[in-house]
């Protein structure tokens, strides 16, 4: 990354949540040698939008083209200014700090949150990276600079537009049965939701579409699948 290629001090990380086994998952990135744990981020190209550079970022790390995106916050404090730690990953992966030592200037970090299918995914690392892997929301390594904040900021996020942004179209595959739509829920609100008050609250918003019945073991007890509306 030559610094004549990218923008100066102005960043992005993005919060890429999941949905597997009932768990809200997210993507954490471990550097080299460092035991530094971080979500997955990048710079801007000079040349490049910033919603060009995100989705860019989120391919290299999870090889999907059409991942849901949005932009939450902007995450600015000076407490989160923290150069000795780049200069700990600059140093773990070999990489020159006098050609780099851009990276330890302040940055200004533009936040999203990502919603993917989880069984589409297969997370790439990056160079400076040994792993990049799915932790539970309520299980997440230590992580550096502001980045347990960005988390909570999301998930807050996520919270607020559960109804309106239709957040399980995203974390779900084409069709689902209504336990399925209701785990998402409750991974997302951290809380238990009474069967029949969720399926009546789904069906009124009239955003389902019903399809054949699921026949995983006697036909009577078999759930139906939906869809989201188009």
């Amino acid at each position: 990354m030559d610094q004549k290629d990218f923008l100066t001090n102005i960043a992005f990380d993005s919060v890429v949540f999941g949905f597997s086994g009932g768990a809200l998952k997210i993507l954490i990135m471990e550097y080299h040698n460092t035991g530094f744990f971080a979500l997955p981020g990048g710079f801007v190209q000079r040349n490049e939008n910033l919603n060009d550079a995100v989705r860019r970022g989120l391919k290299e790390r999870t090889g999907l083209d059409n991942i849901y995106l949005e932009q939450f916050y902007t995450f600015g404090d000076t407490a989160r200014y923290k150069p000795e730690i780049m200069q700990t990953i600059l140093e773990s992966g070999n990489y020159s700090l006098e050609k780099y030592e851009w990276l330890l200037d302040r940055f200004i970090s533009v936040a999203y949150y990502a919603l993917i299918d989880y069984k589409e995914v297969v997370p790439q690392p990056d160079a400076l990276s040994d792993s990049c892997e799915w932790y539970d929301i309520d299980a997440l390594p230590p992580l550096i600079f502001d980045h347990a904040d960005i988390v909570a900021k999301a998930l807050q996020t996520l919270r607020d537009n559960l109804d309106r942004k239709l957040v399980g179209m995203n974390l779900l595959p084409a069709r689902f049965t209504m336990n399925d739509l209701q785990k998402v829920y409750e991974a997302i609100l951290g809380e238990k939701i009474r069967r029949t008050t969720f399926q009546r609250k789904m069906l009124s918003l009239e955003i389902l579409k019903r399809h054949e019945k699921q026949y995983l073991g006697k036909a009577h007890k078999a759930p139906y699948l939906y869809s989201f509306e188009d």
